[in-house]
């Protein structure tokens, strides 16, 4: 991108401006200056008797920012109920959540949004992620959320579909305590059957009790830097190292039909003090939940017959998930007269325990297989933010933040075993023909961020006034992940078959691991296979000016300049073996330019239009080499360094009317053009699963429209229960079409070929749409708030349309997801009991029993991950003192 770009910005601005100020222009005769008030503060000093208001009339929330900006408040959390802010934000117009944890916003997935926690950026504990899933943080420690989707030069350059930033609890102005127990189940879950395997005795705490640590020995052996396998170490070495690795709690698959309900529970509380010549403000808050979740579905892989799809692989599994997440904010706040400082710390742990039985058919060796795995996933964040402001004049003010954030991902003993059928249809295992394998894995992820501004204050008389704005942010993103992958391997067959039929716990038992019978063997990749490190480098500025230029049009414009390095680093594990080839860092310099205009034409409505330069990097794991086994999706991943950043341009239009406090009706526009896509693939492997990658598209373009509603009213209904009810509708609807263009002539780079050009046209069809886009989405709230009998009712529906998960591997079609229709409903009461206020919630999710669904397809059905999500229902109580 080059910095002739501003030229654009600058005529698109001054094309949206030709329509207002024309009528202006037309109406200057009619407009005084009498007509027009500055803005009242909610710290005016004289009282106003009389107001007069032509085209002021939009509310506060949306009157601070000039850009298309979507908010839930504390209060749309309430009412929808959702745990999550991933859930949360699924109510919001344009968004969509994919596999529970990523918002896609306008259909873009997430490598083209960002999530901020009180504006600053967060790492990921995923390792096919670089933004941070949001399904880690539970609403209880939100205030609001907020989605913008144009962008501004005071933002953070890789923004595609928008930004969504996390605005914690603070420091309150009243005491308060609160406190709050829920529990509840699911169908396909709570009281059914399940598998699961006994792990540690304080798994139920989220916590290992050492059960899980790497094995001494082992951590020895790989201290040495050599590869654990014969010819490295001695027999009596391996026979050793194998004997320390845990066993039957771990290995054993055990079933139960009595699963538990799922529990949580919250405490928050905080107070304010009068220190010397300010106010000192605490806030703290523990949240702890612990739940159950059962799969029974199917997997299947395809291949072409002819002119139709025929199932390759055909399984069946059964999946239980034991989720426990803990986390905790302490938060301090220091305010006086014209400075304020917020402190926010924020701990988030959760843990997965998995237990998973597939059994059914293998394509590739035409017999029937059974595999079990097990494992446990730790997933922590930590997060010290710093937040300041000072007015150091009447119209200077200067707004700072520092942040330092890590999150961590352990994976001890992720195990897997595969048996076949012998004697009389029973189980069996050789360690030969059939694999075993217990992998170690951990990833760490470290953000430090540091931004200022200056806001400079003016006016330009008749009451119009503007602000002009300047500042800098700074980046540094790091991260390491490592895998060691090991198997019991048999000498020459050397397993007698009795033993080959034993419960796992006495086949993988240490009399069994020796030089003839199971023997400890790392079959970890090298050359850089197994680990890198990755960095991101951001360093930036900017500058931007807010001001009323005419009566009634505001223009919001900017500059961004950022300078960034990305670069991944590709180890070997082992002192032996060649040094991994070099990967090219991506070093780019980009001048973003921004701008949005908006005219406030009506006394509560006003039209806003927006155009800028934004992009999206490669996500670290993206990039790397490595190959890894994604248990969430069951599915092959490996990264191509190929990889560059994308380059897009945004168009926005909107109409906003106001018609009442806190209700609106707003229909808007929206057109991206997207250089060099980064799209997932599927490589032919010559086996039915294959493996997904990524590549650089050539081109694709995005669009859509936007309607949202929001609207209450009394009761139409006479009568004692309907006479103090107000009705509240809200809706939304996003239209979206998309465009992959892949010409003759196009190329892609891929891993696979070494960097040389692939035509495009083997990975993806010219004027498909974009990976992950959907071309409806839709929500729907009826329900009422009566505050006189403390209660509220509320039904939410949520559709989105079909999308494609993942391109199809050459000469195959894509991977289709159908999210489908949810509809949720909530109630909540309040009522009197021992003296003190309580408030009693009921919430039912997935009423129309929709299933996850994901196939391909063509002249036939392959379903690639199909599976029932159930009905829950939980009932909560709660209190504040």
């Amino acid at each position: 991108m080059k910095p002739t770009t501003l030229s654009l910005a600058l005529l698109m601005a001054t094309t949206a401006l030709a329509a207002p100020m024309s009528v202006m222009a037309q109406d200057a005769t009619a407009t005084t200056q009498s007509d027009v008030v500055p803005e009242v503060t909610d710290s005016a000093e004289e009282p106003i008797t009389e107001v007069t208001v032509k085209g002021k009339f939009v509310p506060n929330s949306m009157r601070r920012t000039a850009e298309v900006t979507a908010i839930m408040t504390s209060e749309d959390l309430k009412r929808t109920g959702d745990d999550s802010a991933a859930t949360a934000l699924t109510r919001v117009t344009g968004l969509s959540l994919v596999e529970g944890r990523f918002v896609y916003v306008r259909g873009l997935g997430e490598r083209y949004s960002s999530a901020l926690l009180n504006g600053s950026p967060l790492p990921s504990p995923e390792p096919l992620q670089r933004v941070v899933p949001l399904d880690l943080f539970p609403s209880s420690i939100l205030s609001r959320l907020s989605v913008q989707k144009t962008h501004s030069a005071e933002l953070w350059a890789e923004f595609g579909g928008g930004v969504v930033d996390l605005k914690t609890v603070t420091t309150p102005a009243e005491p308060f305590l609160s406190l709050s127990l829920s529990t509840g189940g699911n169908t396909e879950t709570t009281g059914q059957h399940a598998f699961t395997h006994y792990g540690s005795d304080s798994d139920g705490l989220g916590f290992d009790d050492g059960t899980r640590k790497l094995p001494l020995r082992l951590r020895q052996a790989i201290a040495t830097g050599k590869q654990v396998t014969q010819g490295n170490f001695t027999d009596l070495e391996l026979q050793k190292i194998g004997q320390d690795f845990v066993n039957a709690p771990l290995n054993l698959i055990q079933e139960t039909d009595t699963l538990p309900a799922n529990f949580s529970f919250n405490v928050v509380g905080g107070r304010s003090f009068d220190v010397a010549t300010g106010e000192l403000g605490v806030i703290g808050l523990v949240d702890f939940s612990n739940s159950w979740k059962v799969r029974n579905g199917i997997q299947q892989t395809a291949v072409n017959d002819l002119d139709k799809l025929a199932v390759y692989d055909d399984y069946e599994y059964e999946t239980s998930e034991n989720n426990v997440s803990l986390n905790g904010l302490f938060g301090l706040g220091y305010r006086m007269d014209k400075h304020s400082v917020q402190w926010t710390n924020l701990f988030i742990r959760n843990t997965t325990k998995r237990t998973q039985v597939r059994e059914g058919s293998d394509g590739a060796n035409g017999d029937e297989r059974r595999r079990e795995q097990t494992g446990w996933y730790e997933r922590q964040l930590f997060s010290t933010q710093l937040n300041g402001t000072s007015d150091l004049t009447d119209k200077l003010s200067l707004n700072w933040r520092a942040s330092y954030a890590q999150t961590e991902r352990d994976v001890p003993y992720e195990k897997s075993i595969t048996y076949g059928v012998g004697l009389e249809g029973r189980w069996y295992h050789d360690a030969s023909r059939y694999r075993n394998r217990t992998d170690f894995s951990e990833l760490n992820d470290k953000v430090k961020s540091a931004g200022a501004s200056l806001d400079y204050d003016f006016s330009l008389g008749e009451g119009r006034d503007g602000t002009l704005t300047g500042g800098f942010d700074i980046l540094e993103n790091k991260r390491d992940s490592w895998t060691r992958q090991f198997s019991f391997l048999t000498p020459n067959n050397t397993l007698p078959t009795p033993v080959q039929y034993t419960r796992v716990d006495f086949l993988l038992s240490d009399f069994n691991i020796s030089p003839d019978r199971l023997v400890l063997t790392e079959v970890t990749g090298g050359d850089g296979a197994a680990a890198y490190e990755g960095g991101l480098f951001v360093n930036a500025a900017f500058a931007k000016v807010d001001v009323e230029i005419i009566p009634l049009v505001r223009l919001a414009a900017g500059l961004r300049f950022e300078s960034a390095k990305q670069r991944i680093t590709a180890i070997n594990l082992f002192t032996s073996g060649a040094t991994p080839t070099p990967i090219q860092p991506l070093k780019e310099e980009y001048v973003l330019p921004s701008a949005t205009v908006t005219w406030n034409f009506a006394d509560d409505m006003q039209v806003r239009g927006g155009i800028s330069k934004t992009i999206g990097r490669p996500q670290f794991r993206e990039l790397a080499p490595q190959v890894y086994l994604d248990p969430e999706q069951d599915r092959l991943f490996v990264g191509n360094p190929y990889l560059t950043d994308t380059e897009i341009t945004n168009f926005d239009a909107r109409y906003e009317w106001y018609y009442d406090a806190g209700q609106y009706i707003t229909a808007g526009l929206f057109y991206k053009d997207i250089e060099k896509p980064v799209e997932a693939v599927i490589l032919d492997t010559g086996s039915g699963e294959g493996q997904q990658s990524y590549i650089n598209a050539p081109k694709a373009t995005l669009m859509g429209l936007e309607f949202d509603y929001k609207g209450e009213f009394d009761s139409p209904v006479e009568g004692a229960w309907f006479a103090s009810k107000k009705w509240l509708v809200a809706a939304n609807y996003t239209w979206t079409d998309s465009e992959v263009q892949a010409k003759s002539g196009d190329v892609v780079y891929t891993a696979a070929n070494q960097g040389q050009p692939t035509p495009a046209t083997n990975y993806i069809i010219d004027g498909s749409r974009l990976q992950g886009q959907s071309e409806h989405v839709a929500n729907l709230q009826f329900g009422w708030n009566d505050v006189e009998a403390k209660s509220q009712a509320t039904l939410l529906l949520t559709y989105v349309s079909e999308r494609v998960s993942a391109r199809g591997k050459p000469g195959y079609p894509d991977y289709i997801q159908e999210p489908g229709a949810m509809l949720d409903f909530t109630y909540r009461k309040g009522f009197d009991a021992f003296g003190q206020e309580l408030n009693f919630g009921v919430e039912i999710r997935n009423l129309l029993g929709t299933e996850y669904e994901e196939y391909q397809e063509r002249n036939g059905r392959v379903n690639i991950n199909n599976y029932d999500i159930g009905q829950s229902v939980s009932v909560s109580l709660s209190t504040q003192f």
